[in-house]
């Protein structure tokens, strides 16, 4: 919607933001987005193969969930409170911590970590976030950082 925010004065430093619902995930979320994106790893897709490769724990030969789609859906659950309306400039440090199998519950919480006025774009300001993904467990499975430029509230 046209003028809603966030905003970049909404997004001090210190600000924690916990997503207000999980996203369970799928094996045909998990082959759909591995096959999509063109990853050619069997542990995605082939449960012959995480049968005969990775039949101990943690897998117990269950197909691993893609790490792009777990980091995709983890800054989507925290994305309309942070970056909507704004500009990814980077995306980076991401830790994978945990694997992530179907039937897995994402949850995501984000903290600005650094902010300031975009040098050059004026009515812009920079914001870099720190965001983790917890399974169902409360187990952090992710971490990654994001800077992005975003809006300015209008004076």
């Amino acid at each position: 919607m046209e003028g809603s925010g966030p905003f970049f004065e909404d997004l001090a430093v210190g600000t924690k933001i916990r997503s207000k619902f999980g996203r369970t995930v799928t094996d045909a979320d998990n082959i759909w987005f591995t096959l999509l994106a063109m990853d050619r790893n069997p542990i995605h897709f082939d449960k012959e193969y995480t049968n005969k490769h990775y039949s101990r724990e943690p897998f117990n030969g269950r197909l691993v969930f893609n790490g792009i789609a777990t980091l995709a859906i983890v800054n989507g659950l925290v994305n309309e409170y942070t970056s909507a309306g704004g500009i990814v400039i980077s995306v980076d440090g991401v830790k994978f911590l945990k694997p992530v199998f179907a039937g897995d519950t994402l949850y995501a919480e984000v903290e600005v970590v650094e902010s300031r006025p975009s040098k050059s774009r004026q009515g812009f300001g920079i914001v870099k976030t720190l965001t983790k993904g917890f399974n169902q467990k409360g187990e952090q499975v992710i971490e990654f950082y994001k800077t992005f430029m975003i809006r300015q509230k209008k004076s």
